[in-house]
């Protein structure tokens, strides 16, 4: 029978049978699973230990991910698997998450694909609260953006990194699509047109070809902008579909992003006093700042010792140091971590190479 002919009615009845079955057999290992969990959790709880710990969570996904056979799609693996962990982690202590707000931003949807939807959401009005939150123990961990795939990194993200403790102990990055939201279904009589500084960039030529004379106007967050244009019809947002959702709006026009592409990455935060750096997993980034003398070959001499040692580096950002003396702060991707000697050496020779130095993680790559 071909594939595209409807079964009949008692071999769709038999079929459904066995999905129920196997339905109920799923529930049933997952409750065992959360029965360890819970066993696991009082032990870490004894001797004071963290609940997540990104580099096993990371490990169970990627070995999962290698034994699959189909059909179910390798990618599909991460994001149930990250629900799983979730709603069992959760079993262990409630997580704490703060992420730009209000509900229905990409941060929000980075944080629920990291963590899993089983945890305590702390919407913030901007990245200063988020890593405020983080900080003072109000939030277990921080979403925040730091780098877009058109538009470069998120500055004011790299600029806190340097006056607060927090570090980074994951990364998750999504692809982002804008779409155009509001109050009426049609394109007409929009005056305004309000979202992220960052959105309104990354969708500006569609913007100029189809509303040239709405004006842009900044906000806080995407989801912010769909919440304002809710109220007034003259008002678009440029936000996700669950935005829409979340504020009773139409999508009058999808995707209008300019790249087709166009994909946010997202850094976890953590206080170092609470949750340790991960260790190694195999596939991990080391994320640091620095700075050196301004003199000539400076930053030739910085980065010889990853020459040196066989370390890739797989970003290298600057950000002026705002002393008034054309200084800078160099933001740094390694490919490894520390407890790689070859890292661990590059790390020390590149630390006394440096003006400044400042770790600000260790973690798993993206394994979504």
């Amino acid at each position: 029978m071909p594939a595209s002919s409807p079964l009949p009615a008692a071999d769709l009845e038999s079929l459904r049978g066995r999905i129920d079955a196997i339905d109920r057999e799923l529930l049933g290992l997952l409750n065992r699973r959360a029965d360890i969990a819970t066993a696991i959790g009082a032990l870490k709880r004894a001797e004071g230990s963290p609940a997540f710990r990104p580099e096993r969570e990371a490990a169970v996904i990627d070995a999962l991910k290698q034994v699959n056979s189909g059909p179910l799609p390798t990618e599909s693996v991460a994001p149930i698997w990250r629900e799983i962990m979730s709603a069992c982690r959760s079993l262990e202590t409630p997580t704490r998450v703060a992420y730009l707000g209000p509900a229905g931003t990409f941060s929000e949807l980075a944080a629920l694909g990291y963590f899993g939807s089983s945890i305590v959401r702390l919407p913030c009005a901007n990245a200063d609260e988020v890593f405020h939150a983080t900080s003072a123990g109000a939030a277990d961990f921080g979403v925040v953006p730091v780098e877009n795939s058109s538009e470069g990194v998120v500055t004011r993200s790299l600029d806190l990194f340097l006056t607060t403790p927090l570090t980074i102990v994951g990364e998750t990055s999504l692809y982002v699509r804008h779409n155009v939201l509001r109050k009426v279904d049609s394109l007409d009589g929009i005056a305004v047109v309000c979202a992220h500084p960052q959105a309104l960039a990354q969708c500006h030529a569609w913007l100029s070809h189809h509303l040239p004379g709405a004006e842009r106007r900044p906000v806080a967050s995407n989801a912010e902008g769909a919440r304002l244009a809710g109220f007034d019809a003259t008002l678009a947002a440029l936000a996700s579909e669950r935005a829409a959702s979340e504020y009773g709006l139409f999508v009058v026009a999808p995707a209008v992003q300019d790249d087709a592409h166009n994909r946010t990455r997202f850094a976890i935060v953590a206080h170092p006093g609470h949750h340790p750096q991960p260790k190694a997993s195999g596939h991990d980034c080391t994320s640091l700042v620095v700075s050196v003398a301004n003199r000539p070959g400076a930053v030739h001499d910085m980065l010889q010792p990853l020459k040196t040692h066989g370390v890739s580096m797989t970003r290298f950002e600057s950000r002026p140091a705002r002393s008034g003396q054309w200084e800078y702060y160099f933001y740094v991707d390694l490919d490894g971590h520390p407890d790689q000697p070859n890292v661990a050496l590059a790390l020390e020779e590149l630390h006394e190479a440096c003006a400044f130095f400042k770790l600000l993680g260790t973690y798993p790559v993206d394994s979504h």
